[in-house]
């Protein structure tokens, strides 16, 4: 998961894996949007597919690059254990700033009569 992190961590990869999730593509068709050349395009693919996010097949002389989604489901389940532990923090903290708040205001009903 590291390598999948650190491959996501440049734009352009990003940018490819967007590309990617609309369907396939090959290096050709994924180089027409950038001003770089094929091969740094190559290797923004190469670190990619080392990272398993993406797989490249060979049809004819085409070797569309294919997004790997399931790598991209185990990566949401690491994220989302942590953001739910986040979120009970939060609430937690919540609940402890609303006691103090109450204990700094406190609303009697004797105030409230005259």
């Amino acid at each position: 998961m590291s390598k999948a992190f650190a491959a996501l961590a440049d734009p352009t990869r990003r940018d490819i894996v967007a590309r990617l999730a609309d369907g396939d593509a090959t290096l050709t068709e994924i180089a027409e949007r950038y001003d770089v050349s094929i091969q740094a395009v190559s290797k923004h693919l190469a670190v990619l597919q080392n990272a398993g996010l993406i797989s490249r097949t060979k049809r004819a002389q085409a070797r569309p690059a294919h997004l790997e989604a399931e790598v991209f489901d185990l990566m949401n389940g690491w994220i989302e254990r942590y953001r739910r532990r986040a979120e009970q923090r939060y609430q937690r903290l919540d609940a402890v700033l609303a006691e103090m708040n109450a204990e700094e205001n406190p609303t009697t009903d004797e105030g409230a009569a005259s």
